[in-house]
């Protein structure tokens, strides 16, 4: 029973591993919309005994905090997480608005 217990933490320790250049690319388009700008999102309604609701939901990033530039951002995640710079860059990407 103790002789497979060691695959746990190797298994682990491969999840952490470099990802695809492609996938990172994707996962760090957002990293970088985030530094461009805050994003958020207010809704206003009303609940069925008539009560109003609102809320208020704003994400910003450090790096947009810091005056980072974000194909900068993007190249850093892009490299930290595949071990590779990436493919393009940033503002060919058909999904970048920044």
């Amino acid at each position: 029973m103790m002789r497979g217990l060691w695959l746990i933490p190797v298994a682990m320790l491969a999840a952490c591993g470099p990802i695809p250049v492609d996938r990172a690319e994707q996962q760090c388009l957002d990293r970088a919309r985030l530094a461009a700008k805050p994003r958020g999102m207010v809704s206003v309604g009303a609940t069925s005994s008539g009560d109003a609701k609102a809320g208020l939901k704003l994400q910003i990033s450090s790096d947009y905090i810091m005056g980072r530039d974000p194909s900068a951002v993007f190249d850093a995640c892009v490299y930290q997480k595949s071990g590779e710079p990436p493919t393009r860059p940033l503002y060919s990407f058909p999904e970048w608005r920044g």
